[in-house]
């Protein structure tokens, strides 16, 4: 789910400070006004929010998941496992 930095168009705010993320679905629309201040904003892409992985996936979980895995040989020739 996308994180969406808002920004007001015109003027400032001390009740927000004129910029505000907030996470929301694609499918959503977009925000027209602030929740808070009910001034108009605007909507800029920041970031996308990912998974994380804590540890390396195993070779054998990575075929399960049907993922073909593929070992280094001999001068950039790769062999399949």
């Amino acid at each position: 789910m996308p994180i969406y930095s808002y920004e007001l168009i015109a003027g400032e705010c001390k009740i927000c400070g004129g910029q505000f993320d907030l996470r929301r679905p694609l499918d959503r629309p977009a925000l027209t006004d602030c929740p808070l201040c009910r001034k108009p904003v605007r909507k800029v892409v920041a970031q996308v929010n990912t998974p994380k992985l804590l540890k390396p996936i195993a070779p054998s979980a990575a075929k399960n998941a049907g993922f073909k895995i593929y070992q280094k040989r001999d001068q950039g020739v790769y062999e399949a496992l």
